[in-house]
């Protein structure tokens, strides 16, 4: 009888973990195309405080350029979606622990990042810009030594002002709305991150201006996967090339930037279409 239990109890826990290591198989690299569709969810990595790409309304829903293209991913998926915030220190984490599926916040390609993730075509295009209170413009980077840059923790221009202006001292939050309010309340001379998001605080916030409008290499916005999915990232790449024939992002940026930005910035300078810089 022992014996009979003993080997009824090996053959369960032998079972237990070839479905462990078929289930580490497959979340290792993130869950396919397949598995999204039939779990009927897509879930969503993006900025819930990043005005006008990926921030809450008033209402307590998901709005701006990078949500109006998750919404469009999955509708096409034919699935619901789940958006998750995310700060940009941990887009990689978020990914790499399989939290989400997708990161579409704001994103920019860097050699870097694309050793820990897979990053699809990109949609738009981006450089370096940086804020200042119109009294006391930053018009250059050398006009920042002796004095302290705000910036967010995980960005491009931590990354950028670390390397090239080492002389500049680094003032660094975790959010976008804490930096923004450190800022207002001139704890920093400037703080700089994407030109196409500063831009964008500048024109809604009076008494600011951004007085460096392009700072570093032009770089690409793109969505991101867990490394090594390549159902996934396939999916997204021939999507992005797909929705070039209607010109998906011209209309999401009439959509969710044109109200913001106006006619202090171009579509064509800034959106991507087709995959294609």
């Amino acid at each position: 009888m022992k014996k009979n239990i003993f080997r009824t109890l090996s053959v369960v826990v032998a079972a237990a973990a070839v479905l462990t290591g078929c289930a580490s198989k497959n979340s290792a690299n993130g869950r396919t195309v397949e598995q999204i569709k039939k779990s009927g969810k897509v879930v969503i990595a993006v900025f819930s405080d990043k005005k006008p790409f990926g921030y809450v309304d008033e209402n307590g829903l998901y709005r701006g350029y990078d949500v109006y293209f998750g919404d469009r991913i999955a509708k096409d998926l034919g699935v619901k979606v789940e958006y998750v915030p995310v700060e940009a220190a941990s887009r990689v984490e978020v990914l790499a622990t399989g939290k989400v599926d997708i990161v579409l916040a704001n994103f920019t390609r860097t050699p870097e990042r694309a050793e820990k993730v897979d990053f699809a075509l990109p949609y738009m295009k981006v450089a370096l810009g940086v804020v200042s209170p119109e009294a006391a413009l930053i018009e250059k980077p050398e006009d920042l030594f002796g004095k302290k840059l705000i910036i967010s923790k995980g960005t491009t221009a931590e990354t950028y002002f670390t390397k090239n202006y080492p002389e500049v001292e680094l003032l660094k939050f975790d959010q976008y709305s804490e930096a923004y309010n450190a800022l207002v309340d001139g704890r920093g001379a400037a703080m700089s991150t994407d030109n196409t998001e500063v831009l964008a605080w500048a024109l809604e916030n009076p008494g600011f201006k951004v007085g460096i409008e392009s700072l570093g290499s032009l770089d690409a916005i793109a969505p991101a996967v867990q490394k090594g999915n390549k159902s996934l990232l396939d999916w997204i790449n021939n999507e992005i090339v797909s929705l070039a024939e209607e010109k998906f992002f011209h209309a999401d940026y009439e959509e969710t930037l044109r109200p913001v930005y106006g006619a202090a910035a171009d579509a064509d300078n800034l959106v991507v279409e087709g995959g294609q810089m």
